[in-house]
Formats: C-alpha cells, sequence, structure tokens
C-alpha cells in the first residue's frame, strides 16, 4: 500500500460529492413534483425514470445519514484526505467499509467504533496514532483487514487487538515499534498475514507471536533486529513466507540455529532475495550471508562481571552508586537484584525474581554493558547482600555484593559515664564501626545503641544527683553549732541539719538558714560600752538589734 501525503491543519474543508448530494435533491424533487395531465410525448420515458429513482432510494442511505465532507455509497464511507482530527459522528451503523486515511487522527476515543459493529474493512493509515487503548476494537468482531501502516506507533499493549476474532491481514509497518512483548497478538487465532516491515524493532520476545497459528505471511524487514530465537517462530506452524532481510543480524552462536534451518528446509518460506541474510556483527563476518559462514565460526564470548567494591559502609541517608562491569560477546544484559535472607515462615511467593527480591528504594531494571545500581535515601531496609548478574547467549556470570548501613551518629556514638556514676555494668561493647559490630545482624546492632543511649542517660542524671547533693551539704565555716540558725517556712524553731534534711523530704518546703556570722549591721563600739554597763533604771542587759544575712 503506497503512503500519501496530508496535511494536518485545522480549518474549513472541501466538500466532496457535494454534487452526488445535489443530484439526489433533484432526484427528490423530481419525485416529489405533481404529474401534469397532458403528457408530452416523451412522458413515458421520464415517467419510468422516476420509477426508478423511487426504487433505488430505497436502497441507498440517505443522503442526510452521511457525515460531513464524506462520501457514501452503498456500505461504504470514505472519509479520507479531509483534516480530520476524530472520528466524524454520524457514520451508517451498516456500514462494511470506512476510509480513513490521510488524516490527522492521533486517538481512538474508547468506545467510538463500538457502534460499527459490522465493519469488514478498517483502513486508518496515516494518521497520528501514537497509542492503541486495550479493548479499542472489540466491537469489531467481523473485522478482516485493519491498516494501521505510517501512523506514530511506539508500542502495542497486550490486549490492544482483542475482539479480532475473524481478523486476516494486519498492516502495521512504517511506525515506530521498538520491541514486540510476549502475547502481544494472541487473540488474532485466524490471522494471515501480518506486515511489520519498516520499524525499529530491536527485540522480539519468545512468546510475542503466540496464538497466530494460521500466519501464512510475516514481514519483519528493515528494522534492527540482531537475532531471534527458535523460540519466536515455534507457534507459527502455517508459515509460507517469511522475510527477514534489511536487518542488522549478529552472527554469533545464538544464530546458528537460523542457518541450519533454512539450509535444511526454511529455504521453501524465503524467496531468492529473502536469503540474503547479511552480518553486520562482529567486524570479522560483516556483509557476509548468514548461509555462507560456517557453523564453527558463529561463536559467543561468556560474560565477565566485575564490582569494586564487594563491600561498602553507608551512613544512613546516602545515596549510593555501584557500578557492574561485564564483559562479553554478545554484549552481555546486566541485572541487579537484592538476595532474599533465609527466614522462618512460609516460603517467599513464586512470582519473586529467581534468587531474589526486588532492590528496596533502587534500581532493579536491566541494562546493557555496565549495570549501575542506584540507591537513594539510604535506610536499615538497604542493608544485606545483593547480586549483580550478566548473561548472553554463551552462559551467565553473578558477582555478590555486600552493603552495611551505619546508624546516625546520635545513636552509635553515646558519651561515656564519668566514674562515680554509680553500679553501672562496665562490660565492653562493640564499637559501631568495628567488624565485630558490623558482624552482627541489624536486630542487634539496634538493641546495643539504645542499650548505650540508655546507660549514657541514667550516668547523667545519677552525676546531677549527686552533685546537687553535695552541694547542699556544704557547711558554712565556724564552729559546729553556732554562728548558724536554721528555721523552715513554719518558723517552729532550730533544728539540726538532720532534721532539717528529714523535714524538707517529708513536706517538700524550702529551708532558710540565717548566717549570724555576716552581719549586715556592724555594731559600733559606743553601742558596745553602753550595752555593757549596766545602769540604774536597767535590769537585764539588752541585746542590741542586728540584722543578719539570711541563705536560701
Amino acid at each position: 500500500m503506497l503512503k500519501t501525503g496530508r496535511t494536518c491543519v485545522s480549518g474549513g474543508a472541501s466538500q466532496p460529492g457535494l454534487d452526488w448530494r445535489q443530484a439526489g435533491e433533484e432526484a427528490a424533487a423530481l419525485r416529489c413534483a405533481p404529474v401534469p395531465r397532458e403528457m408530452a410525448p416523451g412522458a413515458p420515458t421520464l415517467l419510468l425514470l422516476l420509477l426508478l429513482l423511487l426504487s433505488l432510494s430505497s436502497v441507498l442511505p440517505c443522503a442526510a445519514s452521511c457525515p460531513a465532507a464524506c462520501r457514501c455509497y452503498s456500505a461504504t464511507v470514505e472519509c479520507g484526505a479531509l483534516q480530520l482530527h476524530v472520528i466524524p459522528p454520524g457514520i451508517p451503523p451498516g456500514t462494511q467499509t470506512l476510509f480513513l486515511q490521510d488524516n490527522c487522527i492521533a486517538h481512538l476515543e474508547p468506545g467510538v467504533l463500538t457502534p460499527l459493529a459490522s465493519l469488514r474493512h478498517l483502513y486508518l493509515h496515516n494518521n497520528s496514532l501514537h497509542a492503541l487503548e486495550p479493548g479499542a476494537f472489540r466491537a469489531q468482531s467481523r473485522l478482516l483487514e485493519l491498516a494501521l501502516t505510517s501512523n506514530g506507533l511506539r508500542g502495542l499493549r497486550v490486549g490492544a487487538f482483542a475482539g479480532l476474532a475473524q481478523l486476516r491481514v494486519l498492516y502495521l509497518a512504517g511506525n515506530q515499534l521498538v520491541q514486540l512483548l510476549d502475547f502481544t497478538f494472541l487473540h488474532l487465532q485466524r490471522l494471515q498475514e501480518l506486515h511489520l516491515q519498516e520499524n525499529s524493532i530491536e527485540l522480539l520476545e519468545d512468546q510475542a507471536l503466540a496464538g497466530l497459528s494460521s500466519l501464512a505471511l510475516l514481514d519483519l524487514s528493515r528494522n534492527q533486529l540482531g537475532t531471534i530465537s527458535r523460540e519466536a517462530l515455534q507457534p507459527l506452524a502455517s508459515l509460507q513466507v517469511l522475510r527477514l532481510t534489511e536487518n542488522p543480524w549478529r552472527c554469533d552462536c545464538a544464530l546458528h540455529w537460523l542457518g541450519a534451518w533454512i539450509k535444511e528446509g526454511g529455504q521453501r518460506l524465503l524467496s531468492s532475495r529473502d536469503r540474503k541474510i547479511m552480518c553486520a556483527e562482529p567486524p570479522r563476518l560483516a556483509l557476509q550471508s548468514l548461509l555462507d559462514v560456517s557453523g564453527s565460526s558463529l561463536i559467543c564470548i561468556p560474560p565477565s562481571v566485575h564490582v569494586e567494591p564487594l563491600e561498602v559502609t553507608a551512613n544512613l541517608g546516602e545515596d549510593l552508586r555501584v557500578a557492574c562491569q561485564a564483559s562479553g560477546y554478545p554484549q552481555p544484559l546486566v541485572t541487579w537484584r537484592k538476595v532474599a535472607q533465609p527466614r522462618e515462615g512460609p516460603p517467599p511467593a513464586p512470582a519473586q525474581p529467581e534468587g531474589g527480591v526486588p532492590v528496596p528504594g533502587g534500581s532493579g531494571a536491566s541494562d546493557t554493558g555496565s549495570g549501575m545500581l542506584f540507591l537513594t535515601n539510604i535506610t536499615l531496609a538497604h542493608a544485606g547482600k545483593y547480586e549483580c548478574e550478566a548473561s548472553n547467549a554463551g552462559g551467565a556470570a553473578r558477582v555478590p555484593f555486600q552493603l552495611l548501613v551505619n546508624l546516625s551518629r546520635q545513636q552509635q556514638l553515646a558519651p561515656a559515664p564519668p566514674p562515680a556514676a554509680g553500679p553501672i555494668s562496665h562490660e565492653p561493647l562493640p564499637e559501631a564501626g568495628s567488624m565485630a559490630f558490623r558482624a552482627l545482624g541489624l536486630a542487634m546492632q539496634t538493641v546495643i545503641a539504645a542499650a548505650i543511649a540508655l546507660l549514657a542517660l541514667t550516668a547523667l542524671l545519677l552525676a546531677t544527683m549527686i552533685c546537687r547533693r553535695r552541694r547542699r551539704r556544704k557547711k558554712v565555716p565556724g564552729p559546729p553549732g553556732e554562728g548558724a540558725l536554721f528555721v523552715n517556712d513554719y518558723s517552729e524553731g532550730p533544728y539540726t541539719f538532720a532534721q532539717l534534711e528529714e523535714l524538707r523530704d517529708e513536706r517538700g518546703h524550702e529551708m532558710f538558714v540565717i548566717d549570724r556570722s555576716k552581719p549586715l549591721f556592724a555594731e559600733s563600739p559606743a553601742e558596745t560600752t553602753e550595752s555593757t554597763e549596766p545602769g540604774p533604771a536597767q535590769g537585764l542587759p539588752l541585746q542590741p538589734p542586728a540584722a543578719y544575712e539570711i541563705h536560701c
């Protein structure tokens, strides 16, 4: 099918088919015109023409049911090259052939094709479709031919062709497909022709063509295929024509089966032109035909893997990047995975990757050549054993990697208790950065860090209490029992120091200490002399007034 140009601009469009509608209106006018009583000589002929138009009007679809600017005749609707952005409304439900090529349709709205259950042929080539929603053609159970050539399709989801149980021909050439996933065409059990040429297909998974048991023609020419597996072509039990030319084939041990298969009996599927499967790699075999290369020259180099260092200690919250260098031919596929730790309980679900679990917070995707493990905002859950695996057609190689996670500084570094801290155990504990500490499990590391923090807090509290008690027990200089008077806030008289302590412990009141050794107002000598000599009017000697310093 030839690709025709189109221009997707907004604005009005020409209306081809206007003459056809005008002819219909004229026919309707003639049909409704009164017949004169006196007929002209050619009246019988005119009458027969009117009767013929009346009979055709009951067969042809009414002009009013045809979408604007489209042409409708019999069970066919032509809406090509009209700058349409959506499928036009008003298409008769009984339409069997619909032409929508050379437009600007970028999306098939859900359910837009549901009323068109009678479609047999649908032509959507040369549009702007980028994706097909699963079930977009679910109502087209009678469709025989679907043309999606020269759109912008980048991928095909599983279920995109669900409902097309009667489809015979599928055109997907000239798109931007890069890979075909498993079971993409599973619902097309009666498909006979599949056109995939002129795409960018690099990967054809082993079950991508599963279900195509009736396929007679498969065109994979002019793509980017470097290899293809025997399992990918096994479902094609009815294949008669296979086109694989103009691909950059990598002639190694993985393609050895294809050359042997063609020589044994596959030549019947290839024309003289299709047999020219040219090697692009390795350089020593470039531009040679696969059929001319001996089997001993199709070799593979098993992969080798290198990770440096094999063990890394990271702090909480840090980011980590670990490179896994792989070499071999063909270029190995590199995959990182976290190895599951053995635990008591039920076995892991079978859906998990073999020998590992997805990397938490990191990248578990595959890469070619050198795989990079990315871990962001590291937590304790990231700690453990990882594995870098490189595989190609020659075999597989694995290298283990160990990630250790340090706790935060507040948890791993605690102040040492003072010597007089009390009866605290001095049993040595392993440091957080030592090898003994690293060898412990994550749970034990957490328990040790918590114990260190608790001991430090207890020691700090004990030291504070001892210091406060020593300050309170400090006595004022002077003879014992003289120069100081201890009173409470109830003024209950003098107490000894032990009694005041007991009173404070029981009642919780503040103690006031009167220090007689520090008077606030000094006594003058005159007053002292006068007070010592008793006069005639004096009875008992009076103590001179004095003020003393009171300490709380």
